[in-house]
């Protein structure tokens, strides 16, 4: 006796999270550059050779030499453990804050969520790289100064994202029920509600990794960020404009090593977002 089924099975491709996979492998490559530079290049960043200034990309140089004979594919492998370095702890800083800020402004409301609001709403009024570039020329620059000016300027999404995911969350039955049951309302915060919504955090936190390496890249290549000669992708395209006209190779790697990084990244948060909305379905 068969029995017949009008269930159909899903096929594997629409089984597989292509942007998270994808975005997962890229991200994977840089890690390995950043944490095993040596075993990819046999070049010192900081090497300088005036036998072989300004040569064009070859088999001996990959991507080329800069000005001072330095190799450029060196650099960006070297520079890739720095930029990430940087994308992942000037995240960390501003998501653990924006959400402990955006989680006591949803659940209490009132006049804490007035005051912090409108302290929102100051950091909103100027754009984001102005406010960093003011910050940096204030503290100076820097690596340090780089870090603070991305956490004071990064913490406000945060907080916004979970704010709102919290004036939801503070009204579902299972948060009332907690309140029936007598939690205080850390217990509640923290245990209840926090763990429901800080995937959306998460999941723009993959993508502030992206906002967190340009930036860095733009103020260094500003020379407001990572001073020369350490090889960082902002402040080798920095060295490399005043020779693009005759060496373009040497802003035009670590550009494309910057872009490729971000999309690796990009594409981990847009996968991690499909992953939470089927979940939810």
């Amino acid at each position: 006796m068969s029995i017949n089924s009008n269930s159909k099975k899903i096929p594997l491709y629409k089984k597989i999270n292509f942007p998270l996979v994808i975005g997962g492998f890229i991200v994977a490559i840089f890690l390995i550059m950043a944490l095993f530079p040596g075993l990819i290049t046999r070049f010192d960043p900081d090497a300088v050779d005036q036998t072989a200034m300004l040569k064009s990309p070859s088999t001996e140089h990959l991507f080329g030499t800069d000005n001072y004979g330095r190799d450029i594919f060196t650099r960006c492998v070297y520079a890739t453990r720095i930029d990430l370095l940087i994308g992942v702890f000037a995240m960390l800083v501003p998501c653990i804050f924006g959400t402990l800020i955006g989680l006591y402004a949803g659940y209490y409301g009132g006049r804490l969520d007035m005051i912090i609001m409108r302290i929102f709403d100051i950091f909103m009024a100027f754009p984001y790289m102005v406010l960093a570039i003011a910050i940096v020329a204030i503290t100076g620059a820097g690596l340090k100064a780089l870090f603070i000016s991305i956490w004071i300027v990064g913490w406000k999404e945060y907080a916004r994202l979970i704010r709102s995911e919290v004036l939801v969350a503070k009204n579902a039955e299972y948060v009332q029920a907690a309140k029936v049951l007598g939690y205080s309302d850390n217990r509640i915060m923290f245990f209840t509600i926090l763990p429901n919504v800080f995937s959306s955090a998460l999941v723009y936190g993959a993508s502030d990794i992206v906002m967190c390496m340009m930036s860095s890249a733009a103020l260094s290549y500003l020379g407001l960020g990572v001073q020369p000669p350490t090889s960082e992708w902002g402040a080798i395209m920095a060295g490399g404009k005043n020779f693009f006209a005759q060496a373009s190779w040497i802003s035009t790697y670590p550009g494309l090593f910057l872009i490729i990084s971000g999309l690796g990244f990009s594409l981990v948060g847009d996968g991690l977002s499909d992953m939470i909305r089927t979940k939810k379905r």
